[in-house]
């Protein structure tokens, strides 16, 4: 047991030290890309730190696993060049026993990535989106969905539109039971649209079925004018734009995403991507300890064996080839290729397997 925790504190130190070397690596480079990106707009160094700050938490989280190999690599190559593993082995304790301590580590490490770091994540990229938007100065559109069906903002340079829809299509190209209200420069609403539909083509929302009431009037509704339908409503949104608007499904905390899927679903949206991303983090420390059992594999040796270097490198390279394993099997989710579950849990349970055969050949011959 005194053995096992002193494995587990080594491990969780090193671990620490790694997180914290890329991420003072990945600031430096951020602020330097934020202050080049927005020189224009003339940022100081305190907004270009913040914003990286804000920035680098989702860059770090996407590549917890590369760090998770690294730091195994890292306690592996120290405990052999201290001839601790000699001692381990001598007293009488084998090597798949001796893992026991760091894959628990790595496994308590994904589930507390999952429960705090990932809506850390979520809220920080939020932030980072609207201070992106203030620097940038530019027109943005958003899109949120609730109960009462979805809102969509769009920005021009006379104004601002809100729109609201009971329910679309899976693109966002078709609203139905659709309220459009018109900002004017002041800020002011200047006039309210209601459709029984509303689509969008280039440059415009066509309607059907469509009332407009004119808000600066004294009475709208007595001036309220019926259009006729193929009237167009100017919009520079478009489907892409559209489904950009949803933001990665990384900007959706973990503990809200079960809600978060069912309102898009409810709303007519497709939530496969969102869904697929619920159950790659459900399988996140999976993917971690097969990060551990991969470096073990060619790293928990001697290190007068040589060829210390080669087994490094083949270290990496296999945490590396499960990663774009892992991002490949996620387009295909994305794309419907392969099912939910398959594109999400593949590449865990594949690398486990792989890396098991490995430490038995490794071990027992």
């Amino acid at each position: 047991m005194i053995l096992s925790l002193y494995i587990a504190r080594r491990f969780f130190w090193s671990f620490l030290q790694v997180f914290l070397v890329f991420w003072s690596i990945m600031m430096m480079i951020d602020m330097v890309e934020q202050l080049r990106r927005f020189s224009d707009s003339g940022i100081g160094l305190a907004e270009a730190f913040r914003m990286a700050a804000m920035n680098t938490p989702a860059s770090l989280y996407r590549i917890l696993p590369l760090i998770m190999i690294i730091s195994a690599i890292s306690l592996f190559l120290a405990l052999a060049r201290s001839s601790e593993l000699v001692v381990v082995r001598a007293a009488g304790r084998s090597g798949l026993r001796f893992l026991v301590a760091p894959i628990t580590v790595a496994l308590l490490i994904g589930a507390l990535a999952i429960a705090v770091l990932n809506p850390l994540v979520a809220a920080t990229q939020k932030e980072y989106d609207r201070l992106w938007a203030v620097a940038a100065k530019g027109e943005e559109s958003t899109l949120s969905i609730s109960d009462s069906g979805l809102w969509l903002r769009q920005g021009a340079e006379d104004g601002q539109t809100v729109i609201h829809a009971l329910r679309a299509n899976t693109d966002g190209t078709e609203l139905f039971g659709v309220s459009f209200v018109l900002f004017g420069d002041d800020g002011a609403p200047s006039a309210r649209i209601e459709a029984g539909k509303a689509q969008l083509v280039p440059g415009a929302w066509l309607l059907s079925s469509a009332k407009r009431w004119d808000l600066i009037s004294a009475n709208p509704e007595l001036q309220a004018e019926a259009l006729p339908d193929g009237t167009e409503l100017a919009s520079n949104l478009t489907r892409d734009g559209i489904r950009d608007s949803f933001g990665e499904p990384s900007s959706v905390p973990f503990w809200g995403l079960p809600d978060y899927i069912k309102g898009l679903e409810d709303a007519g949206f497709s939530a496969r991507a969102h869904r697929l991303w619920y159950q790659m983090e459900l399988a996140q420390p999976l993917l971690l300890a097969a990060m551990v059992l991969i470096a073990a594999g060619f790293t928990m040796r001697h290190a007068r064996f040589g060829g210390t270097g080669v087994m490094v490198l083949m270290a990496v390279l296999g945490g590396f080839f499960i990663f774009f394993l892992r991002n490949f099997a996620q387009v295909l989710g994305q794309n419907g290729q392969v099912p939910v579950s398959l594109a999400a849990w593949a590449a865990p349970v594949a690398a486990i397997l792989l890396a098991l055969a490995l430490l038995l050949h490794v071990e027992d011959g």
